[in-house]
């Protein structure tokens, strides 16, 4: 049985032609002639002893085998270019670029910025919004901070930084009762955003109240509108302490129930490989400032 691997180049042929389903197409996005795909696919197919494409109308498609294939080398392409291009940004000394959830970027990370260039005033940071919390990281960010649930994906390195803490938040007077019980919440509007669907719920069944009796008043495509909303008064939202804690801090908000931790973590995710140098500094920094979040 020949173990040795084909060659990168037919390797790179048959993912582009796979890809477009066209020899031609493949041709022009390598920039090599007509001619020099079609010979490296054949050389491909012939060392493999298996047909990779199959005649389908006017056009190509892959067969059983050639699907296969295409799934191992468009993962591995994706693989080598995200590590040259990690390792291009280092070479070259851009930017750090950290993708942030954009209302934590906008009430957590900004506040703190100024903090952050005293302590380490060579760190040449670029802040980016970045809302695919569920997608890996690809080649448009060097690390991204996550609020998610472990199990962490096997494509990127992990620092956990802290936990989640959820609570009710609204402002002052909207209830008069000074500690109200929980179910004193079930008189007000209740605000909700798409993006922390579990957390009104996950409140409710720490507070062991009934699921049933939760209003549905208001619901926002972001957190960072919810909390405006509440911010004028018009009802009771729920958040990560980290974005709201400025606001209790300075009496704008007030967050009689408290906040509880929920099984998610703020982490710092890092790809595959060596790290930057820098993300050390990155990390002491975020492990500093969170350390000194009100519980």
């Amino acid at each position: 049985m020949n173990d040795r691997l084909p060659s990168l180049n037919a390797l790179r042929a048959f993912d582009e032609t796979a890809r477009t389903l066209s020899v031609t197409r493949a041709a022009e996005a390598l920039h090599v002639t007509h001619g020099a795909i079609s010979r490296q696919l054949r050389q491909l197919e012939e060392q493999l002893g298996m047909k990779l494409f199959r005649r389908e109308g006017r056009g190509l498609a892959l067969t059983q085998e050639g699907e296969y294939l295409r799934a191992s080398t468009s993962q591995a392409f994706g693989q080598l270019g995200q590590a040259c291009t990690q390792l291009r940004r280092r070479v070259s000394e851009a930017p750090l670029v950290l993708g942030c959830p954009g209302s934590f970027l906008a009430r957590w990370f900004i506040p703190r910025l100024h903090r952050l260039k005293t302590r380490f005033p060579e760190l040449n940071l670029h802040l980016t919004a970045d809302e695919d919390q569920l997608d890996g990281l690809g080649t448009r960010v060097d690390a991204a901070l996550r609020f998610a649930e472990p199990p962490w994906p096997s494509d990127a390195q992990v620092i956990d930084l802290a936990p989640e803490r959820m609570g009710p938040v609204m402002t002052p007077g909207l209830i008069d009762t000074s500690p109200p019980d929980a179910e004193a919440l079930l008189t007000l509007p209740m605000l909700h955003t798409q993006s922390r669907e579990q957390a009104w719920p996950r409140w409710f069944k720490a507070q062991g109240l009934d699921l049933a009796a939760m209003r549905r008043d208001q619901s926002f495509e972001h957190l960072h509108y919810m909390l405006e909303a509440a911010l004028v008064g018009l009802g009771v939202a729920i958040a990560p302490s980290y974005l709201v804690e400025e606001d209790v801090r300075t009496g704008r908000l007030v967050a009689p129930w408290g906040f509880i931790e929920t099984p998610a973590r703020l982490s710092l995710w890092l790809p595959q490989g060596p790290p930057r140098r820098d993300i050390d500094q990155l990390a002491a920094w975020l492990n500093s400032e969170l350390g000194q979040a009100p519980s």
